[in-house]
């Protein structure tokens, strides 16, 4: 049996994730479910049919340590082995859940696992394979590629993978030119979305409306943006930021600073239901990403996606994937990064256009269909696991 392994599920920031077990589902999968971390803090983005139930890891191994005496001694077996591969033993949780899934595993009578991000959760499967346990797969994503995963490591976890699915041309090429031995299992297959639960936006007359979605974090870009507004003035918009995050008061304190209170408004996290009116009534889409100064980028960004799902065009920089998604001059502009005077350039074109945001929307809508639909994708997903024997075909 097929199953899926989450660090959180399912998450408010990772719907994607979601849409695929339900879209596998779909296709006759039964792919049960297990979560490192219960998200119950999180709040709850949209309900999806189709999930099932989730099986979450105890959050604490304690009672199994000092009880289960064969389960103790395989953690300090495992432990010892963790420790001369990885140099210590600050990963030593991911033995005692790769056990504990040993266990579940076996009696449910799975034999492959596919995780999202080549992190917490691909590295409890490492450890579960290389304890006996199922085969696994890991779907590579941003940070958890570019930055947050040592080199060494990451190379360990996707080479022991029985294949890797990266979301864009862009991190594909990124993992072959790192890791060259990753080139007869690795394979692109785009996040999609359910085109159908976004409403075309009329690209309505009177004030215009820019949206730009986000957690307020340095790589989204959303300083550029405020910045772009400001050159704008001359022109009667609304621009309005939605995601709440730690710089949240910082660009709050941009748009008290540049006097553009009448102008942009941030806007706390809103659920999908909530986000998907505010497109239906915007006339394009704004995501000046950018490279953070600790080297955190997006990649393929979700947002964008659903964005064009609504006919949006949608203005944001040639970082990474995001080229792959929007053509510039066609479905909307790109821009370099941190090039706000640029960026407000692209923008204005599109609030003094009513036509062209229509036009260029309506076109960025049928690429999403033919790219991003999650009937496609997921059946991309499915043709890719059944060629690694991870499903049956």
């Amino acid at each position: 049996m097929f199953g899926y392994l989450f660090e959180r599920f399912p998450s408010f920031t990772q719907t994607f994730c979601a849409r695929e077990v339900a879209a596998l589902r779909g296709h006759g999968v039964e792919a049960p479910v297990f979560s490192i971390r219960n998200p119950d803090e999180e709040p709850i983005h949209q309900a999806f049919p189709n999930l099932g139930e989730t099986t979450y890891l105890p959050a604490k191994f304690d009672e199994m340590i000092a009880n289960d005496a064969g389960f103790r001694r395989a953690a300090r077996k495992g432990q010892e082995t963790l420790k001369a591969l990885w140099g210590s033993e600050s990963e030593k949780h991911r033995i005692h859940e790769s056990l504990w899934l040993e266990r579940a595993c076996r009696a449910a009578k799975i034999h492959h696992l596919h995780t999202h991000f080549a992190g917490l959760s691909a590295r409890t499967a490492f450890w579960l394979r290389r304890q006996g346990g199922p085969n696994y797969s890991v779907t590579a994503h941003a940070n958890d590629i570019f930055r947050d995963e040592p080199p060494e490591r990451l190379a360990q976890v996707l080479g022991e993978a029985a294949c890797v699915i990266t979301v864009s041309d862009f991190s594909q090429d990124f993992l072959l030119r790192e890791h060259p031995h990753l080139s007869k299992k690795l394979h692109r297959v785009y996040n999609g979305i359910e085109i159908s639960r976004f409403r075309r936006s009329p690209i309505p007359e009177g004030r215009p409306l820019m949206v730009g979605v986000g957690r307020a974090i340095e790589k989204k870009g959303f300083f550029d943006l405020i910045e772009a507004c400001g050159m704008l003035r001359d022109l009667d918009f609304e621009c309005v930021i939605v995601g709440g995050g730690p710089l949240e008061e910082s660009l709050t304190a941009q748009i008290a600073q540049s006097g553009l209170k009448d102008h942009v408004k941030i806007l706390g996290a809103r659920s999908e239901e909530e986000i998907r009116d505010m497109l239906a009534m915007a006339r394009l889409f704004v995501l000046p990403c950018i490279t953070g100064a600790d080297g955190a980028m997006d990649n393929l960004p979700t947002v964008i996606m659903e964005a064009m799902a609504c006919g949006l065009p949608v203005v944001s920089t040639t970082l990474a994937g995001i080229p792959e998604m929007v053509l510039d001059g066609t479905t909307g502009a790109l821009v370099p990064e941190r090039q706000p005077a640029l960026l407000a350039d692209k923008i204005r074109l599109f609030l003094k256009d009513r036509s062209l945001a229509a036009a260029q929307g309506a076109a960025g809508l049928e690429r999403c269909k033919e790219l991003f639909a999650i009937e496609r994708t997921s059946a991309s997903l499915l043709e890719i696991l059944a060629s690694h024997g991870a499903i049956s075909p």
